[in-house]
């Protein structure tokens, strides 16, 4: 059944959930009682009133044509830069002349640095050429990334669906290498999640994460594995990075992996699997904390402070926003999130303000916005998802000023 298909109720449940809403958040929101909302959502009580679906869209953030399962009557432009990348994906002829493998390996790197950077119209300027060198090296190495962090950019900039084209090509450059498919797979499952694709996202990447986790016998559940979990039976390292249960891959796999079950635990929330998205971070915890000084080459920037972060998402989409935001707190005053790439904190402050604004505290989602844009500019100026944050907070009174001037400089009418 497409989304289109499903009944409105579905579609309200499924936005509820992907706003990170309890059934009790959304009541409060609406002036009316959790049973309503139960009973919307299930069907038991017709939606056909236009004003009422009005205002659920208000609440959830989006068009009343999308709860209706009809097509937006004024469908958003896409964003410069988007078509010729989609462009480059169409193009199978090959230059004749790729570049020196050195030259191209130089190019993907400052890809990413530009990207980690959230740097994002440098980027898009930068990738149909990009794309068209990679495709004439025909290598695994060059291709994979170069096509991944393309994935990556065009999930910010709100195209799910070529994200995941893109994506889908980094797994097939990856050919037999189970880490370069592995971190293929991130992309993947990033792409599937912005596109409300979930269940897809949680079986792609459990799926990649076996085949460069080591397993044990002695677990019990195979799509939740590992030997990283258990924490009181953990085995030193030694000076390669490989314990024990050495398994497939060296340190720089068990990042990929662990940043795998990150994914996999998000994806488990927004199926509503809350109890299986816990044992995933878990079992990713146990990964980061096996984990010393390794060499990040696939750009993961996997860490115990990236799983604290997961922690914070996981909680607010369970309902426990106090908790969430309390371990939030404690997050940013790490002196090791002061080194994630400014992308990385910048994406996570936007998902921090909208806890913040979940919870009522205006106060609080406006000086996460505003650490957002003073950490990455474009993460908050140049994302459709962040263009909603910022229209949602404006619409406040008064406004904060941080706000009010985001607003004026991304184009916002109050």
């Amino acid at each position: 059944m497409s989304s289109d298909d499903l009944p409105i109720g579905r579609r309200v449940a499924g936005w509820r959930v992907r706003r990170s809403m309890t059934q009790q958040m959304l009541a409060d929101r609406l002036r009316r009682s959790k049973s309503w909302v139960d009973k919307i959502e299930r069907g038991v009580r017709p939606l056909d009133r236009y004003s009422v679906i009005q205002e659920l869209s208000r609440v959830l953030r989006v068009d009343p044509e999308v709860l209706l399962g009809q097509p937006p009557s004024t469908p958003t432009s896409t964003p410069p830069g988007v078509d010729d990348i989609r462009a480059a994906l169409a193009r199978y002829d090959t230059p004749p002349t790729p570049p020196h493998a050195h030259e191209l390996r130089r190019q993907v790197g400052h890809a990413w640095l530009t990207y980690q950077h959230a740097h994002y119209p440098q980027l898009v300027r930068a990738v149909p050429s990009l794309l068209d060198a990679a495709q004439g090296a025909r290598s695994p190495e060059v291709l994979v990334p170069a096509y991944r962090v393309t994935a990556l950019l065009l999930v910010k900039l709100g195209e799910a669906d070529l994200a995941w084209l893109a994506a889908d090509r980094a797994m097939g450059a990856a050919q037999d290498d189970p880490v370069l498919a592995a971190t293929a797979a991130i992309a993947v499952a990033q792409a599937l999640r912005a596109s409300g694709r979930d269940r897809l996202a949680l079986s792609a990447t459990l799926t990649a994460a076996r085949r460069v986790l080591p397993s044990s016998a002695d677990e019990g559940d195979q799509e939740v594995y590992g030997t990283f979990g258990d924490q009181s039976r953990r085995k030193p390292l030694d000076h390669r990075g490989q314990g024990e249960h050495a398994g497939p891959g060296d340190r720089r796999g068990w990042a990929v992996g662990g940043t795998l079950l990150v994914q996999a635990a998000l994806a488990a929330a927004g199926c509503g699997e809350h109890r299986r998205a816990t044992e995933l971070i878990d079992r990713a915890a146990g990964v980061a904390a096996n984990l010393r000084g390794y060499d990040d080459v696939h750009s993961t920037s996997f860490g115990t402070v990236t799983v604290e972060m997961a922690r914070v998402l996981l909680a607010a989409q369970r309902g426990d926003v106090d908790g969430a935001l309390a371990r939030h707190v404690s997050v940013v005053r790490r002196e090791v999130w002061r080194r994630l790439p400014a992308e990385y904190r910048g994406a996570y402050l936007l998902d921090a303000a909208r806890i913040y604004l979940h919870s009522g505290d205006v106060r609080g989602a406006a000086r996460a916005l505003v650490d957002a844009d003073s950490v990455a500019p474009d993460e908050v100026r140049g994302r459709p998802l962040a263009r909603t944050l910022i229209a949602d907070l404006a619409r406040a009174k008064p406004a904060a000023a941080g706000v009010a001037r985001l607003a004026t400089l991304v184009g916002l009418t109050r």
